[in-house]
């Protein structure tokens, strides 16, 4: 400890230096991925999520959803009925907004109320929505759970991307303020009841357990340094999602953190910003500092496995932070006019080990159950060894049970221009 000008005692900074590849270690490690996956179970599919804060979901379902996509990576023979069942049956995940939209613990529930009320304030004056909020009321109590879909009116509002039906506008509104939740999936479409029918009472009642703005800040800043492993005090998509929080309310909240001894700092050689590590995940970085890169079998850490990693997997919310330690450059492309794609439209990046080797586009078929692997690129130095093969075996068997296919069948063309028809016929 040392003394500070005001005479108060403030912990010392612990810096670790760490090189590439002991952060990229660190990483994989943090994200249950590689050597790290998980025992398939719907314990492990609930452990993971809570140890990240949150996984993102999108509704895009070209080869799954982005969140199976998340977990099918890090839990061998992971199916989507793992977390269907924590979500709308046991109830110990939520479709919520954290980055974007995302699924969380259900206990953290009270840390939202901030949003939840900046949403009724923004909602609640606008007349029309207002107006057919007690009709949609009335309709859940009378017809139970309900989908956009369930509810008549042909008025329209502008909302969100395009303009849309009042009534569902209503309904959504609701469910940002917090008195619905989902009550369950067909697909992509969400049935909704209220709150008070699906979740504990004592839950909705508690109060937010940030009780100022800066309690908040520093709440949200550990949860997203631990929602991707390791993180930067620079703007980035790894912050994005979090009300009120601009530049300078995250560097104070850095430094609250740093004084409080929640988070460490890490110095990356060859970058100049300095990274951040929550303090509960510092004995696994100790962990890698330890080992002997020099040691028989080092080279086997982690492992020599593969996985098909999400386009908005944890690992990836920070593109720029990927660049730097992997070498590694991945845009998702599906907002992009075709002719302006690099890849492709739907293209999943190709983990290895600790490296990027590939990345293709899959294309799940659904009436014939069969994954097509339209696209393949190498990254520059990388090619089929029988190491290699045999990892992404697994990996591309993994994600097609994961889809629910039976069968993968690659482009002739792609599988030869690619070197992959040794492990095309082995599909």
């Amino acid at each position: 400890m040392e003394n500070n000008t005001y005479g108060r005692s403030v912990p010392r900074l612990i810096n670790y230096l760490v090189d590439k590849r002991q952060a990229r270690l660190f990483l994989l490690r943090h994200q249950r991925l590689g050597s790290f996956t998980l025992p398939h179970s719907k314990q492990s599919v609930y452990d993971y999520i809570r140890h990240v804060g949150c996984i993102q979901y999108d509704p895009l379902s070209i080869t799954g959803q982005n969140h199976e996509l998340v977990l099918q990576a890090r839990i061998p023979g992971f199916t989507p009925e793992l977390v269907q069942k924590l979500l709308y049956q046991d109830r110990l995940l939520l479709d919520g907004w954290d980055k974007n939209m995302s699924i969380y613990c259900t206990e953290d529930w009270p840390y939202f109320r901030r949003l939840r009320e900046s949403a009724l304030a923004r909602y609640e004056g606008n007349a029309e929505i207002m107006a057919a909020v007690s009709n949609v009321r009335q309709e859940l109590e009378d017809r139970g759970p309900l989908s956009s879909l369930d509810l008549e009116g042909k008025d329209k509002i502008n909302w969100a991307w395009a303009p849309a039906r009042v009534s569902r506008a209503a309904l959504e509104s609701m469910y940002f303020w917090g008195e619905l939740v989902v009550h369950h999936r067909v697909h992509t479409r969400r049935y909704y009841d209220f709150a008070v029918r699906l979740l504990p009472e004592d839950l909705l009642q508690r109060e937010d357990p940030n009780v100022t703005d800066d309690d908040y800040y520093d709440w949200y800043v550990l949860r997203r340094i631990g929602s991707i492993g390791m993180q930067w005090n620079r703007a980035g998509d790894g912050w994005l999602g979090i009300q009120g929080l601009k530049s300078k309310e995250r560097s104070s909240a850095v430094q609250r953190l740093l004084h409080l001894d929640k988070i460490r700092q890490v110095t990356v050689e060859e970058i100049k910003l300095p990274f951040y590590i929550r303090t509960q995940d510092a004995p696994v970085l100790e962990d890698i500092l330890q080992e002997d890169p020099n040691a028989a079998g080092s080279n086997e850490v982690p492992p020599p496995s593969a996985a098909a990693i999400a386009p908005l997997d944890n690992l990836l919310w920070d593109r720029e932070l990927i660049r730097q330690l992997f070498d590694f450059e991945y845009r998702w492309e599906v907002y992009k006019p075709a002719a302006e794609r690099q890849y492709g439209y739907y293209v999943l990046p190709l983990l290895y080990g600790d490296r990027f080797v590939a990345r293709f586009e899959p294309v799940m078929d659904k009436k014939s159950r069969t994954l097509n692997i339209m696209n393949w690129w190498w990254e520059a130095g990388e090619a089929l060894s029988p190491g290699l093969t045999v990892a992404l075996e697994k990996a591309i068997t993994t994600l097609a049970r994961c889809l629910g296919a039976e069968s993968v069948h690659f482009s002739p063309d792609v599988a030869a221009k690619s070197g992959l028809l040794e492990l095309a016929r082995s599909l």
